[in-house]
C-alpha cells in the first residue's frame, strides 16, 4: 500500500499528487492538517523531521520532500519527466526549482503569517503573496517555451511544479494577464485527467 500523508492545499503535495496519478499508481491518502498543527506531532515528525508534507510511504521506505519524490517516481516508473538532452533536463530542472526554491518558500503560510503579524498591519496576506507571487512567475513566463507544456511535447517536472503555484496564484488574486505563455499551458494542463485529480478541489476533506 502507498500512503502519502497530505494537506490538500499544499502546493508540495498538489505535485506529488499529479506525479502519482502520472504514474499510474493506487495511493492512499493520509490527511496532515496543517492548521491544526498536525504536523508538529511526534508521529509526522517520524516520518517528516522537517514537520512538513508531503511524506510517501513507498516501496517499503518514506520518502520526503516534493521533487526528490517525483524524480523517484520517475526513474522507477520510466515516465520521463526530464529530458535526456543535458541542457534541456537543465532547463526543465531550473523552471522547476524557479517555483518550488524561490516563489513557493516564501510563499509557504509560515513566512507569510509571520510577516503580517510582524508588520503591525503594514503587510496583508494577499499583498505580500502577490508581491512575490507576480514577479516570480514573470520570469518563469520567460523561461517556458511557447507552446502547451512548459518545456517540449510532454509533461516534465516543470509542468508538475507549475499548476499548484497557478492554483495559488488565483487564489491569491494575482492578475495573470501579462503571462499568455502560463495561461495557455495552464489550459492544456487542466484537461488532463492526473492533473484533474490532483486538483484541491477534487481531494478536499
Amino acid at each position: 500500500m502507498i500512503r502519502l500523508y497530505d494537506y490538500w492545499r499544499s502546493s508540495a503535495s498538489y505535485r506529488v499528487r499529479i506525479a502519482l496519478g502520472l504514474a499510474g499508481l493506487d495511493w492512499q491518502t493520509v490527511p496532515v492538517d496543517l492548521l491544526a498543527g498536525e504536523q508538529r506531532s511526534p508521529d509526522h515528525l517520524a516520518r517528516n523531521p522537517q514537520g512538513f508534507v508531503p511524506a510517501l510511504e513507498i516501496d517499503g521506505r518514506c520518502l520526503t520532500q516534493s521533487l526528490a519524490i517525483v524524480e523517484y517516481l520517475n526513474e522507477t516508473h520510466d515516465m520521463a519527466l526530464l529530458p535526456n538532452d543535458p541542457h534541456a533536463r537543465a532547463q526543465v530542472r531550473a523552471t522547476a526549482l524557479a517555483i518550488a526554491a524561490d516563489i513557493h518558500p516564501v510563499c509557504n503560510l509560515g513566512p507569510a503569517r509571520h510577516a503580517v503579524a510582524q508588520s503591525n498591519g503594514g503587510i496583508t496576506m494577499e499583498g505580500w503573496m502577490q508581491h512575490f507571487i507576480a514577479p516570480g512567475l514573470a520570469a518563469v513566463e520567460a523561461m517556458v517555451e511557447d507552446g502547451s507544456f512548459c518545456h517540449g511535447k510532454g509533461v516534465t517536472l516543470a509542468d508538475i511544479c507549475l499548476m499548484p503555484q497557478l492554483y495559488n496564484t488565483h487564489r491569491w488574486g494575482v492578475d495573470m494577464q501579462p503571462l499568455p505563455k502560463l495561461r495557455r499551458i495552464e489550459a492544456h494542463l487542466a484537461g488532463l485527467p492526473a492533473f484533474q485529480a490532483a486538483h484541491p478541489d477534487r481531494v478536499k476533506p
